[in-house]
């Protein structure tokens, strides 16, 4: 018999294990730290990717069940919801630090719901605002070319949406 215990436990299981799986474009963050997983229920991972033409789908589906057949958990399925779609509001904390570590700006919360260009970019590596869009494009489709005015290093910052 599944009790409300064993329930959770399981869901604590499978975050615990999924927490330690990267994502295949920013290593420094795992596909929980950045809200990939949505949820765990049902015998079922689900999971949105962070845009609906996200070329690591596919390689984090696979890297998701890798994980979690290695773990004895082959009987969860891996189920993808679009709607309501992905949110920079479902980066942790914990990855929004792990984002700005690795030299990432990671946009604040709240940020999805204002326009991306209203706020100034912070610069993982100094701190500043003073801060310039050099390319609405950077090394992914999800984030964009910025430089720091003041130390003049470039850098990512993940797009808002």
């Amino acid at each position: 018999m599944v009790t409300a215990a064993t329930a959770i436990s399981v869901k604590d299981r499978v975050l615990e294990i999924l927490s330690h799986v990267p994502d295949p474009e920013i290593p420094c963050v795992s596909v929980v730290d950045l809200g990939i997983v949505r949820e765990v229920k049902d015998g079922a991972v689900v999971i949105t990717p962070t845009y609906t033409g996200c070329p690591a789908t596919l390689a984090i589906e696979a890297d998701i069940r890798t994980a979690l057949d290695r773990a004895q958990l082959s009987e969860m399925r891996i189920e993808t919801a679009l709607s309501p779609p992905w949110t920079t509001d479902w980066i942790s904390d914990a990855g929004r630090e792990k984002l700005r570590a690795y030299g990432i700006a990671p946009p604040p919360k709240g940020a999805a719901k204002r326009a991306l260009r209203e706020t100034a970019a912070e610069c993982p590596r100094c701190g500043s605002q003073h801060t310039e869009e050099l390319s609405r494009f950077g090394s992914t489709p999800c984030k964009s070319l910025h430089r720091c005015l003041d130390c003049r290093e470039p850098f990512d910052r993940f797009k808002c949406h």
